[in-house]
C-alpha cells in the first residue's frame, strides 16, 4: 500500500467551503441594495399614491352643498383668484421664455476613408524603415506599441504619409482636411435633408492644423452657406475638443432662435507625423488616425419628431493648474527640433483628476437621490470616523445605459472600466472603435455612437455619457437622450464591418 494518507472526503469538502466566498450573504446584500434603490427611485411615488386615494376619496363624498360653499367663497375672493390667476399665468410666460431652450441632435456623420489608406502593422513598421527617418531601436519600440495598442490591422493614414518618401505639406495637410471634410458633410445634408443655407452657425475644431484661410472658411467657401452665419474655428484643444466645440454651439443655440448649427470635429496628421527617435514622441504615430464627424443640431421645437436624441447636459472641467498637467500632452520639438506630440509617463495621473473633477460636477446632476445619499453618507463617515475608509464610487450605471470613452488608447479604457466600475460590455463600444479606427482625436466619441447605432443598441429613453480627455489637461462629457428607437443612417461607418464585431482583442 502506499504510505500516503488517504484524505477524508468530509475535510476535502470543508476546506473547499471555506475556500470559496459566501455567495449567500452577498446575494442578500445585493437584493437589499436593488430594493434599496428602488425604494429610493420611486419614494416621490409610493408617497403621492396615499395621499391621492386621499383626496380622491373625500372628493367623491362631497355633496351639492359642499360644492356651492366653494363656489361662494370665491365669489367673494374674485379679486384674490383674479390676481393669483394673473400672476400664474405671468409666471409661467417669464419661465417659458427664460428656461433654456432645448437642443436636439437630428443626425451625425463619420468620415470612412478610402480603402487604400488602410494601414497594417507589417506596411506601417516597413514604410517607417523605408522612411529612413528612424532608428532600428525606434522601429523595433513602435511595433511593440502596435501590437499592445488595441488596434487592429484596417485603421487609416493620410495619403501623404502612404508615399515614399512621406510627402508632409501644407497642401497635403489640406487636401486631408478636404477630403475628410467634405465626405462627411455631403452625407449629413444627404441624410437630414437639410439645406446648406439653413444652417445659422458653424463651430469646427482641429488642434493641429490651422491654416490662412481657416477650415472653418473652406467650409463656408465650399457650400455657400450663408453670410452671416456664425463661424468659430477652434484650434489646440486636443482631444476632448469635439465637446467643447459642441458645448460652444449649445450656448449660441440659447441666443439665437430657430436655426441649425453643425459642429465638425477633425483632426490632421499629414503635417504632424513625427520624423525623429525620441520614445515619447513615436507612440503618437502608433496609436493616431485618420478621422473626422459631423453633427447637426437643432433648437428648433418642431425638429423634435425627427430629431435622434435630445442633448440633456454638458460639462466641462480643468485641471492645468500645474506644470505635470498643462505638460502631459502637448505638441514639441525633440533634442534635434523635430516636432512631434509627447506623451507624458503622468498622462494616466492626470487624466484620472481630471476624470474625478468632472463627475464631481456631472453626479449631481445624473445620479439617482439613492446613489447621491449613499456617496453623501459615506463622504461624512470618512470625515468624521475614518479617513481610511474606503471611499465610495457610485454607480454610474444606474444613470446611463450606455458609455462612450474616448478612444485614446487601450491604457485610458482600461483605467475607466476599473475606477467607474463598468463591465467588459460598457467598454465594447471603446475598445471596438479603438480596434477598428484608431484614436480619432476629437472625432472618437461620435465613431462609438455609431457604434452603438449599428449594433441596434440605442433604444428609446437610453442614455449615453461621452467622455472626452485632452491636452491642458481637460475631461469633458455629453449626456444624450434617445427620443426613439435609433437606426442606424446609411453611411454609417461600421455598415460593412460590424457583424464581424465585438471581437476578442490582444491585451498583453
Amino acid at each position: 500500500m502506499s504510505s500516503d494518507k488517504i484524505q477524508d472526503p468530509k475535510s476535502v469538502a470543508g476546506a473547499a467551503v471555506k475556500i470559496l466566498p459566501e455567495f449567500q450573504q452577498s446575494v442578500k446584500l445585493k437584493y437589499v441594495k436593488s430594493a434599496y434603490h428602488y425604494l429610493m427611485k420611486h419614494l416621490l411615488t409610493l408617497i403621492l399614491i396615499p395621499l391621492l386615494a386621499i383626496v380622491t376619496v373625500k372628493t367623491t363624498q362631497m355633496g351639492y352643498d359642499d360644492v356651492l360653499e366653494i363656489y361662494l367663497m370665491l365669489e367673494d375672493n374674485l379679486l384674490s383668484v383674479v390676481v393669483l390667476g394673473s400672476l400664474m399665468v405671468i409666471g409661467l410666460t417669464f419661465y417659458n421664455l427664460t428656461r433654456p431652450r432645448s437642443v436636439y441632435l437630428i443626425d451625425f456623420s463619420c468620415n470612412k476613408p478610402s480603402d487604400n489608406c488602410k494601414v497594417g502593422f507589417e506596411k506601417f513598421i516597413e514604410h517607417s524603415r523605408l522612411s529612413g527617418n528612424f532608428e532600428e531601436s525606434s522601429l523595433e519600440f513602435q511595433k511593440k506599441i502596435l501590437e499592445r495598442s488595441g488596434l487592429g490591422q484596417e485603421t487609416y493614414l493620410p495619403v501623404a504619409l502612404h508615399s515614399l518618401p512621406p510627402c508632409p505639406t501644407v497642401a497635403n495637410a489640406r487636401l486631408e482636411a478636404e477630403q475628410a471634410i467634405f465626405d462627411t458633410m455631403d452625407n449629413l445634408f444627404a441624410s437630414t435633408h437639410v439645406k446648406p443655407k439653413d444652417i445659422g452657425i458653424l463651430v469646427l475644431n482641429n488642434s493641429l492644423f490651422n491654416p490662412t484661410p481657416s477650415l472653418s472658411a473652406m467650409i463656408i467657401n465650399k457650400y455657400k452657406l450663408r453670410s452671416n452665419i456664425h463661424s468659430f474655428n477652434i484650434g489646440g484643444m486636443g482631444c476632448s475638443a469635439g465637446v467643447i466645440a459642441l458645448d460652444l454651439a449649445k450656448h449660441m443655440l440659447q441666443v439665437h432662435r430657430n436655426t441649425y448649427a453643425i459642429v465638425i470635429s477633425n483632426e490632421n496628421i499629414t503635417q504632424n507625423w513625427y520624423f525623429g527617435n525620441k520614445k515619447s514622441m513615436l507612440i503618437s504615430n502608433c496609436i493616431f488616425r485618420m478621422g473626422s464627424s459631423a453633427v447637426i443640431i437643432s433648437n428648433k421645437s418642431s425638429d423634435r419628431r425627427r430629431a435622434k436624441y435630445k442633448l440633456v447636459h454638458v460639462v466641462r472641467t480643468h485641471c492645468g493648474a500645474d506644470d505635470r498637467a498643462f505638460n502631459c500632452v502637448c505638441q514639441v520639438p525633440d533634442d534635434n527640433g523635430t516636432m512631434g506630440i509627447s506623451l507624458s509617463k503622468d498622462l494616466m495621473a492626470v487624466a484620472g483628476r481630471a476624470l474625478k473633477l468632472n463627475i464631481t460636477t456631472l453626479g449631481p446632476l445624473v445620479l439617482p437621490i439613492s446613489e447621491q445619499l449613499l456617496f453623501f453618507a459615506n463622504l461624512v463617515a470618512r470625515k468624521l470616523f475614518n479617513k481610511k475608509f474606503e471611499p465610495y464610487i457610485p454607480d454610474f450605471k444606474l444613470a446611463f445605459d450606455h458609455f462612450c470613452i474616448h478612444a485614446g488608447g487601450r491604457g485610458v479604457i482600461d483605467e475607466l472600466e476599473k475606477n467607474l466600475q463598468l463591465s467588459p460590455d460598457n467598454v465594447e463600444v471603446s475598445r471596438m472603435t479603438l480596434h477598428r479606427f484608431g484614436n480619432t482625436s476629437s472625432s472618437s466619441i461620435w465613431y462609438e455612437l455609431a457604434y452603438l447605432e449599428a449594433k441596434g443598441k440605442m433604444k428609446k429613453g437610453n442614455r449615453v455619457w461621452q467622455i472626452a480627455f485632452g491636452s491642458g489637461f481637460k475631461c469633458n462629457s455629453a449626456v444624450w437622450k434617445a427620443l426613439r428607437n435609433i437606426n442606424p443612417s446609411e453611411n454609417n461607418p461600421w455598415t460593412d464591418c460590424i457583424s464581424k464585431y465585438p471581437i476578442k482583442v490582444k491585451t498583453n
